[in-house]
Parts: structure tokens; C-alpha cells; sequence
């Protein structure tokens, strides 16, 4: 069963120091927040030595708090003219501060004031997962895992060069310094990787061992005598990360505009190819869409990876050239009095700030109020502007193959059209066609939206079993159908009035006087799988899929592709394993093992 998240309370020991109040604890010495962070953290793993002339540098922290520690990590960064290219930090809080609090938090230390002010335009809304923040121009990366150390260190994947073992003391917060979760850290420590923590309890220092330390004592901060420092000695990592960083994304919707987009930014040179004469030609192409998150009772890995892309989406998507959008708000209507009451009883359980999703019993379901709309084309139109994008249109790919350590996609006539080392699939339900994988079962769903005069007086996104939006520059989408096996390309009457049926559940009298002879509309087709979720991973050595996006590649692609990018970069993953492994191109054929032959579906 999920628990909710619950924010930590403001509050202060006597000598004015920041205290927990649940854990009877002080959030750092009384000599000072930033100084001990400097001395402990930054000193006790020599940094900032450690990170100058490296591409990348990843810290992983136990404990966030007010996060001191990132800041002095961050400052230092800023200030080494040496510095890495970027800064990865992942950090664990179990209580997060609302952001009000670390604002008064914040000021106590006004040597931090410029990166805290960065952080508090981008302060997450407090819901469980991992959150990750782009600082600095995208070179500082800030990952949080919102939720209890215990689940979320054992769900992170990455490689830290620097761990700063922080949090309440053993005495305050055992289940913290448990010997079996301390032991995750040798498997999240890359080689050479070092470690300090204020604690010298003996159990740490036996269980650090037993993770693949050696750990010495050193001479503590403050009034404290002693401190513990840590390098690994047996790694169990092997990191390498692509030597030419190029690769050819074939397609330019959504999906692989998004894909394309994340490894730009992180310095590849990206050759898009797209069989059509401009970009977003197919379902990117639609005249507008809804994002939003979903809500179910059992939190389920649907839920949170659609959690998880939609607070993506609310970090990247401010910093997209000409995007057109508008967060207004959407409201998925329950379809009858069982749903409302299943509605309310789930919220009730998640515990969902208000921020995110409230119950709202006189509208009759959850209101989303960072949800909206925006124009799929100048989504696409925007990723692909990133810089070290080359787009190519009308060029079809008839055939990849692997010679030489490079992908080559080849046309109709056998002719390599691009070449690069990794090769990424964005599109869609051609992709299989590209690189069979009998275990994905992927299929075309036929979906057909209908455009209607502006509704009057509708301000925001409705749902409930339909979409309905308001005007976007003076029509409203109504849909959408879902025609499994229809292979029909052309907008028709039936589709329109299928859909007219819908903008009728959910704004009785809106369809009156609409002829769906007469009203226009787009088809597009959606790659879906088994169980919904995308495709985002490795399929093969150097080859990656991001399709099978269905109904919700504009909430799900930009996730997907920070995914992607990650993985062929090694840097920490931006969600939790079992989501990243939810979503993995091997899932299926996994799960077919773990069946065996006599029971594998025909």
C-alpha cells in the first residue's frame, strides 16, 4: 500500500539551529550548516580536486535536508574554473521541506543565495518519486528520491564518484545506518570512488567494509573528535559510456524529437530521418492535446511513470523555444457514483498535495491544476531547435545494419543515408519492422479526433472517457476514437460522431446542432503494447527504441528520452529501477522466460 509523502515541520533548537522535530535531531552542527558541509562532505571526499578535468561527476547523498550540502557542492562547482562539465548530485529525503520553509531555511545562510534562488523557481510540487532539477544551464543536475531511504536507495542506478553519507544519528535514526542498506552503496560506488560521513558508529564502519570500503577515522568537525572517511576497493561497475558520442534517431514526431533532444544537450551530435516532408506529420501532428497525470488506488507503475514524465515535463518544457501551451487545469471526471467514490477514496490514501491533484466532488472528480494543454507541432518544432540536431526530411529507411561499430540506415535502394555508432527507433510501430521482436506483440490502434467551433464558457481540459479542450485558436479537440484494426487513414463521419457521443458525457448539450458530416478532423495511428507502457531502452548493443508511446507520447517522451540519454551516457537514471525496468524493450521476452514454453500465450 503507497503511503503518502509528509513534508517536514519547520522548526529550531534553542541556540536557533534547524531541528527535526520527528527525530529529535538538529539538521547540522551548531558551528554552522555550510562549514560543516565544506569540511565533512567536499573536503572528506577531496573534492573539489577530484572533479577537475572530468566530462562527468556523480555525488550521491543519504540525506537532503535543506539541502546545505548541494549548495556548498554546487558553490564550490561554480567557483572551480577546473570544474567537471557536469555535476550530477542524487540525493534521498524522506520529509521534504515545503518550499516556503526552505526559503526561511535559506536565508540563515546568505553565502548561498543565488543557487538557492534557482532552486526555488524549480522546487518540485512534494509527491513520491524521483525528481530531477537542471541548474546552471543543464551542467548542474539535482536528482531527488522524495520517500524512506530504505526504498529508494536500493531503486537507484548510478555510479557515484563521491557519497556523502548524511542524516539523523544511528542513535535518532537507526533505520537509516541499518547495516543491509548501507551495503547498496558498493553497488552504487563507481571505481575510485570515496566516501565521508560524520558518524564513527562502529556498525557503519562494519557494514561500509562489508559493502567493498576501506574505511580510516579522521578528525571530526566542530567539537566532534571524529569523522569517517571511505574509498572503495572493489567496484562493481563497469561505466563506459559511448567513445564517438553520435547516433541517427529515426523519426521526427514526438518521441524522437525528445530522444534527439537529451543527447544534444549533453554534446551529441544527432541526425534525425523522417520519411516525410516536414516534422511531426503524423500524431504529433495533431491540432492540440492534453497532458496530465493519472491516479490510481494502488499507486501502480503506470501511475508513477506517468507521474514521473508529467513532473518532468513541468522542469523542461518552460525552457522550449516558441512552445504553445497553457497549464489550465484539467478535470477527469468520474463516469458514475462508484468512480467518485473510488476517486475520493484513493486521494484520501496518496495524500496528494493539493498543487497536484485535489478531489473536487462539486465538478464531479480530481482537478490536475498544473495540467493543460499544448500544440504537439511547436512541442516537436521546439526539441528539435536544441543545437547539434541535424533534421532530415523525406528520407524513408527501408533497412539498418551493424558493420564497421556503426549503425547504418539504408533506403530503398540500399543506400546508407546516416551512419553513427548508436542508433535510437522513434518511430512508432514501423520500428518493428526495422528490428523484429516477436516477444512485444506491437500493434496500430486507429485514432480519430474531431475539431469543433470553440466551446463557449469551457476553460480547461475535461475528461471522462473522451477528452474535450477549450478553444485553441478557436476550436476545441474532441476524441479521440480507438479503432483496433482499422487501418483507415481518412477522417469519417462515423469516428465524428462516435466522439460527438463523448463531448455529450461530458458537456451535456455541447454536441447539439454538430453535424459530424460535416466537421472536420485528423487520424493518426498509435503503437501500443501488452501492457501499455512505452518502449525505452537498450533493444540491442548500441540499439535503443522510444515508441510505443500510445495515447500519451506527449507526456511520456520527454522522460523517455531523458532515459535514453542517461543510459548511453552512464549517468544516474532519472526514475526508479523497477520503473526503468517497467518500461525496458526486454520486458517481455523476460517475462516469457519466466513462464517457460508450456505456458507462453499463443
Amino acid at each position: 500500500m503507497p503511503f503518502p509523502l509528509v513534508p517536514a515541520r519547520l522548526a529550531f533548537a534553542a541556540d536557533g539551529t534547524p531541528y527535526s522535530e520527528e527525530f529529535a535531531d538538529v539538521y547540522h552542527s551548531a558551528e554552522g550548516g555550510l562549514a560543516q558541509a565544506q569540511y565533512v562532505f567536499l573536503r572528506g571526499n577531496g573534492l573539489p580536486g577530484r572533479w577537475r578535468g572530468r566530462r562527468t561527476f556523480t555525488i550521491l547523498e543519504t540525506g537532503f535536508g535543506f539541502g546545505l550540502s548541494f549548495l556548498a557542492a554546487w558553490r564550490a562547482w561554480r567557483e572551480d574554473p577546473a570544474r567537471c562539465g557536469r555535476l550530477h548530485f542524487v540525493s534521498i529525503e524522506k520529509h521534504p521541506f515545503e518550499l516556503p520553509d526552505l526559503k526561511t531555511l535559506w536565508k540563515k545562510t546568505p553565502e548561498i543565495g543565488n543557487q538557492a534562488a534557482e532552486i526555488a523557481v524549480r522546487w518540485p510540487v512534494l509527491v513520491p518519486g524521483m525528481h530531477r532539477i537542471e541548474l546552471d544551464g543543464g551542467n548542474v543536475v539535482l536528482t531527488l528520491f522524495f520517500g524512506d531511504v530504505a526504498e529508494g536507495l536500493p531503486q537507484l542506478a548510478l555510479a557515484a564518484d563521491a557519497i556523502f553519507l548524511d542524516g539523523f544519528s544511528p542513535a535518532k535514526n537507526p533505520a537509516m545506518w541499518e547495516p543491509r542498506l548501507l551495503r547498496h552503496l558498493g553497488r552504487l560506488a563507481a571505481p575510485g570512488a570515496t566516501l565521508a560521513t560524520w558518524s564513527v558508529a562502529a556498525s557503519a564502519r562494519d557494514a561500509l567494509q562489508g559493502a567493498g570500503f576501506a574505511v580510516e577515522k579522521a578528525k571530526g568537525f566542530g567539537p566532534k573528535k571524529e569523522m569517517l572517511l571511505g574509498r572503495l576497493v572493489r567496484s562493481r561497475i563497469e561505466n563506459a559510456a559511448p567513445q564517438v558520442r553520435s547516433a541517427v534517431v529515426i523519426g521526427a514526431g514526438i518521441a524522437g524529437a525528445a530522444a534527439a533532444e537529451r543527447l544534444a544537450a549533453r554534446g551529441w551530435q544527432v541526425t534525425v530521418l523522417e520519411r516525410h516532408a516536414q516534422a511531426a506529420a503524423e500524431a504529433s501532428g495533431n491540432h492540440a492535446g492534453a497532458f496530465h497525470p493519472i491516479v490510481s488506488p494502488d499507486d501502480s507503475l503506470f501511475a508513477r511513470f506517468t507521474r514521473a514524465a508529467f513532473l518532468h515535463l513541468l522542469q523542461h518544457w518552460p525552457s522550449l523555444p516558441g512552445l504553445e501551451w497553457r497549464r489550465c487545469g484539467v478535470l477527469q471526471m468520474a463516469r458514475d457514483a462508484a468512480e467518485l467514490a473510488s476517486q475520493e477514496r484513493a486521494l484520501a490514501t496518496l495524500g496528494y498535495p493539493a498543487r497536484y491533484a485535489r478531489f473536487d466532488p462539486g465538478r464531479g472528480g480530481i482537478w490536475f491544476p498544473e495540467s493543460g494543454w499544448v500544440r504537439p507541432r511547436t512541442l516537436v518544432e521546439g526539441l528539435l531547435a536544441r543545437s547539434g540536431i541535424d533534421v532530415r526530411l523525406g528520407i524513408e529507411v527501408r533497412e539498418i545494419e551493424f558493420s564497421n561499430a556503426s549503425w547504418n540506415a539504408k533506403d530503398r535502394d540500399g543506400r546508407t543515408v546516416a551512419a553513427a555508432p548508436v542508433l535510437v527507433l522513434a518511430n512508432a510501430a514501423d520500428a518493428l519492422r526495422l528490428s523484429p521482436q516477436p516477444a512485444m506483440r506491437l500493434r496500430r490502434v486507429r485514432g480519430q479526433l474531431t475539431l469543433v467551433p470553440a466551446l463557449a464558457g469551457l476553460d480547461h481540459v475535461r475528461l471522462r472517457g473522451g477528452m474535450v479542450l477549450p478553444g485553441v485558436d478557436g476550436l476545441s479537440v474532441v476524441g479521440a476514437s480507438y479503432d483496433i484494426g482499422d487501418e483507415d487513414p481518412a477522417p469519417r463521419a462515423d469516428s465524428h460522431a462516435g466522439n460527438l457521443a463523448r463531448l455529450e458525457q461530458i458537456l451535456p448539450g455541447a454536441a447539439r446542432g454538430l453535424d459530424p458530416e460535416k466537421l472536420p478532423g485528423r487520424v493518426a495511428f498509435r503503437a501500443v503494447v501488452r501492457d501499455r507502457l512505452p518502449i525505452a531502452g537498450p533493444i540491442g548493443p548500441s540499439l535503443y527504441g522510444a515508441f510505443a508511446y500510445g495515447s500519451r507520447g506527449l507526456l511520456w517522451a520527454g522522460l523517455c528520452g531523458e532515459l535514453l540519454a542517461s543510459q548511453l551516457e552512464g549517468e544516474p537514471l532519472p526514475v526508479e529501477r523497477k520503473l526503468a525496468a517497467a518500461v525496458a524493450p526486454d520486458r517481455f521476452l523476460l517475462r516469457e522466460r519466466r513462464r517457460g514454453p508450456t505456458s507462453a500465450p499463443a
